[in-house]
């Protein structure tokens, strides 16, 4: 249910079950808030990228395969930051979903300027190169690369669609791992969906360029999430023994960081691009 005041001039969004749900704002400021969409951005470091970005002034895209309902005390959170907010339900692994989220997007706010394809998946079951199966590889490979693929080449679109403003029309910021170059044996689709990733950084940086969209990554290391606590042990064991020159578990914040340095100004004349977020794991050493 859509409610405007007498003086026409605030908008705000009845919450129902199952609808995508859009925070209190002025018309003011749809059109000059500039607008980020941050994929599986419901926990992890998704959402403190998001919670990050809406502490920059950016309203905020929050896009989870969940119901509304079972994120609702993230949305909470940013509420409580000031940010205004986009709820999309939507799985980037279908082609649908992602046209959806591209059109609900543009009918709320009239614009994307940011995309941070950040939602990805692990196997199910870490299995020895030996033993995969199709079915996760595909899996894997269907949400980690081609929903990134697809999504990028959406949104692009229609940041095409918009106005240069200076020297930038737009940022696309691409979530890969450090395990886009680190073998891992035991989850060898992550390591090539994320591989693969990389390589759409470089290709869409190439493309984009010349029309103002500007094309990053980042890789992050070890950072305590959901996925990763499941192996906990395993990376104590790993920092305990100084395998990370910073010696310590990253956070999603330390991504987000690196996600509001890109998503700003402060990077005009670079595109293509990659920062590792990961306690200095990628540095040789003897």
């Amino acid at each position: 249910m859509l409610i405007l005041d007498g003086w026409r001039n605030t908008i705000f969004y009845i919450q129902r079950r199952n609808e995508r749900i859009l925070c209190g704002m002025t018309e003011r400021s749809m059109r000059m808030k500039k607008v980020a969409v941050i994929t599986g951005s419901s926990r992890g470091i998704g959402f403190g990228i998001a919670r990050r970005l809406g502490k920059d002034g950016f309203a905020v895209v929050i896009v989870a395969t969940g119901s509304q309902d079972k994120n609702q005390k993230a949305l909470d959170i940013l509420a409580a930051d000031g940010t205004e907010w986009l709820y999309v339900q939507a799985d980037i692994g279908d082609h649908d979903d992602r046209l959806r989220l591209v059109a609900e997007t543009v009918e709320a706010f009239g614009r994307i300027d940011v995309l941070v394809n950040n939602a990805g998946v692990a196997p199910k079951e870490r299995a020895d190169l030996l033993e995969m199966t199709e079915e996760s590889f595909d899996r894997v490979i269907g949400i980690n690369t081609k929903g990134n693929m697809f999504l990028t080449q959406a949104v692009a679109r229609q940041m095409l669609s918009q106005p240069m403003e200076g020297h930038k029309r737009g940022t696309i910021i691409n979530i890969s791992s450090c395990s886009a170059q680190v073998s891992s044996i035991s989850r060898g689709e992550y390591c090539v969906s994320k591989a693969g990733v990389s390589m759409l950084t470089t290709l869409y940086a190439d493309r984009l360029a010349g029309e103002g969209i500007l094309v990053h990554e980042i890789r992050p290391g070890v950072i305590a999430t959901d996925m990763t606590s499941t192996v906990t042990e395993k990376y104590n064991k790993l920092i305990e023994e100084g395998v990370f020159p910073l010696a310590r578990w990253g956070t999603p914040e330390d991504v987000a960081g690196a996600v509001s340095a890109f998503a700003g100004d402060d990077f005009l004349y670079t595109t293509g691009n990659y920062i590792d977020v990961d306690g200095g794991f990628h540095i040789k050493r003897l």
